[in-house]
This record gives C-alpha cells, structure tokens and sequence, in this order.
C-alpha cells in the first residue's frame, strides 16, 4: 500500500468513525447517562468488537455474505431487531444513573463488540474498506494495515461522542430536557435502520 492510499484509508476510516451511526448516538447517550468512566467497556467494546469484525470480512467473511443472501439477510433482521431494542431501552430512560444505582447500566464490553456484528454501519464500513483498499497480492500485510489504520482512528473517534455526552450531563441533569434528549436519541437510533431497509 503506498502511503497516499494509507493517507485516504486513514481519512475514510477517521469519517467513518467519527460521523453518527448506532454506535455513536449510542455513546452520546451512555455519557449523558452514566458519565464517561462507566462508558469506557463500551467504548473498548466497539473498537475491538470492530477490529475482529474487520478482521473477518478481510479475511473472507464478507465473501460468504454475499455467496449466501438469506444469511445476509438474517443478519439484517436481527440486527434491526436488535437495535429497535436498544432504541427503545435509550427512548425509555429517564434519570441519570450514578455509580451505585444497578437497576440501569451501561453497555458491557462483550455487548458493544457484539453489536458489531449486526451494526448495518459497521459491515458497511469493513466491507467498503476491504473492496477498495486491501491488495489481493499482498492480503495479509493490506488486511493488517486497514486493521491498523482502524484501531488508531476509530478508539478516539468514539471516544469524542462518549466525551460530549458527558458534557452534557449537567444540562440534561433536568429530568424533562433528560426525558426529551433521550426519545430523541431513541429515534435516531431507530432512524439508522432506513439504509438498511431500501
């Protein structure tokens, strides 16, 4: 891989990341909601859990979706299953959680990478990087750089939604701009599915 083409994976992986999907929106949430230290296995939970997707599709994954359409489409349906589910869980929050309370939590490490798996956005993502930027000459040292070029990008980059989330925790600390701010971050959660249904 020439450096102008590392150059462009770094941007397009540094865009991708940074820009709102379901795991952003969810990071918003979870530092508005639980503070930024209690969203850090969160946080650490979709930059692995992404890594190792990544990691797969690169390494014929995404080969065998597009082989097999009905499992594609599984795929498809459970996630969007799955993220109505937590879409509603966001929607229906309504106080902010402190250190000692267990009834509401965060997301755990295991469950954000997880999610990876059915996160439309995130197939996207590795999908597209895998199509335009590894070198089937050189499979393994351009899958290992896209790998390379993710993890350094996209750790900081959600790490931003997490931190502004908190940030905001003052202002939302009012249960009815809390209540409020949290449907809104349940629809659009809910809203990342349209790509995903044409």
């Amino acid at each position: 891989m020439t450096l102008d083409a590392f150059l462009a994976l770094l941007v397009y992986a540094f865009v991708t990341s940074i820009t709102p999907g379901p795991n952003n929106l969810m990071l918003l949430a979870s530092g508005v909601n639980f503070g930024l230290v209690r969203t850090i296995p969160h946080m650490l939970g979709i930059s692995m859990g992404f890594l190792v997707l990544l990691l797969a599709v690169g390494f014929g994954l995404g080969a065998v979706l597009t082989a097999f359409p009905a499992l594609h489409a599984g795929l498809k349906i459970a996630g969007g299953a799955y993220l109505l589910y937590l879409a509603w869980k966001i929607a229906m929050s309504r106080s902010l959680s402190s250190k000692g309370e267990t009834e509401a939590r965060p997301m755990r490490f295991i469950e954000a990478a997880a999610f990876q798996w059915v996160n439309a956005k995130a197939w996207v993502m590795a999908i597209t990087a895998m199509a335009v930027y590894s070198n089937p000459g050189h499979a393994f040292l351009s899958v290992a750089l896209i790998a390379i070029a993710f993890t350094a990008v996209n750790l900081p980059s959600v790490s931003v939604w997490a931190g502004f989330g908190t940030v905001l925790r003052g202002f939302l600390s009012d249960p009815v701009r809390l209540k409020w701010f949290n449907i809104a971050m349940g629809v659009l959660l809910a809203a990342t599915l349209w790509p995903m249904l044409k």
